[in-house]
């Protein structure tokens, strides 16, 4: 089991780590397309061509985790990417970190323990012939509703002349990339378990090409939520999501099974609610310090106030008002020029 979460944990730190060095790499480099000047340009670029290595082994390591583990465990420690583009970030990258990206890096790690000490290397059970049709339409329809969602806020936007997206179509967009996320790491243990059940050969070259194409199409969604959207929203809900669909998807459709002991079913229930919890921090780190930074100026501000404000009143009860001073000062003057005249 170990085996296979150390595979999963260098695969998500390469397929993170070789985007992000292609992006760096993409700095000076011309749009993608298929001409040969642009295909020259982007295959002497050194950063780039190491980036996309990187990318292409973390996917290759991330077939073989999903050939020796359950999708169950492998999809909830794909979560740990974060933290590993994190100190990647930080270390080689040089940017700063905060303390709440400290944390969520702790509870990703701490979280991967959990599942790698509650995790049980199932059998291969024969897959239902009905399960897999059941889930394929499950997801077919549950698209249906969430892009007909989309499109009722869509005409509420441009009937109310709103220019900016609806938090409701950033979470729809964050759910759908991450539903199809999930569902490319099921379909390629399908293939796996098809090979092993003796199925035909073919079978699993084809399983992964849809894996892949179901990656594919979840980076559009992403992609076309993150244009418009706020990235922590589309983000944080696409990590989830895959989290949640790789974890239902292998318990319903694969026959995959929580352990049977009780300490390992605890260990494993609190290693993914801790990778969960880790990933939300990771995402929402730059928002989460600058509220709380924000709330407490607030804090200190309105204490300087009250403190300003008791000032004042003390000190306008302490010293005498000029207006009695004056006063007491004519009623003097008053009681002197009366008693001369009676004199």
């Amino acid at each position: 089991m170990w085996e296979s979460i150390l595979l999963t944990v260098a695969a998500t730190a390469g397929n993170n780590i070789g985007k992000i060095l292609q992006k760096k790499g993409t700095i000076i480099l011309p749009p993608l397309s298929f001409k040969l000047k642009v295909i020259r340009s982007y295959a002497s670029n050194r950063t780039w061509v190491i980036g996309f290595l990187v990318d292409i082994f973390g996917a290759l390591l991330m077939l073989r985790a999903l050939s020796l583990a359950p999708v169950s465990v492998i999809q909830p420690v794909s979560g740990c990417g974060l933290a590993i583009l994190s100190l990647f970030s930080h270390f080689y990258l040089k940017e700063v970190m905060n303390a709440v990206d400290w944390v969520g890096i702790t509870l990703a790690g701490f979280g991967t323990i959990g599942v790698g000490a509650g995790g049980e290397k199932h059998e291969v059970v024969a897959l239902s012939i009905f399960r897999l049709p059941a889930l394929a339409f499950v997801v077919f329809i549950l698209f249906i509703l969430l892009n007909g969602w989309v499109r009722i806020c869509k005409s509420q936007r441009r009937e109310q002349e709103m220019m900016e997206y609806d938090v409701v179509e950033e979470i729809i967009y964050g759910l759908e990339s991450g539903i199809l996320f999930g569902m490319s790491s099921v379909i390629s243990k399908i293939g796996f378990i098809f090979l092993d059940q003796g199925f035909p050969k073919l079978l699993a070259p084809v399983c992964i090409l849809i894996s892949v194409c179901c990656s594919g199409t979840g980076f559009y969604y992403q992609t076309r939520g993150l244009k418009h959207g706020r990235a922590i929203v589309v983000s944080t809900c696409a990590a989830v999501a895959s989290i949640l669909t790789g974890v239902l998807a292998g318990m319903f459709a694969l026959g995959e099974r929580l352990p049977s002991e009780p300490k390992a079913r605890l260990a494993l229930l609190l290693g993914w609610l801790l990778i969960i919890m880790g990933v939300i921090l990771l995402v929402g780190s730059t928002r989460l310090v600058r509220f709380l930074s924000c709330s407490s100026s607030q804090r200190r501000s309105n204490v300087d106030k009250n403190f300003g404000l008791r000032r004042t009143t003390s000190s306008r009860v302490r010293e005498p008002s000029p207006s009695a001073i004056i006063q007491a000062a004519t009623l003097n003057h008053l009681l002197s020029s009366s008693s001369k005249e009676k004199a």
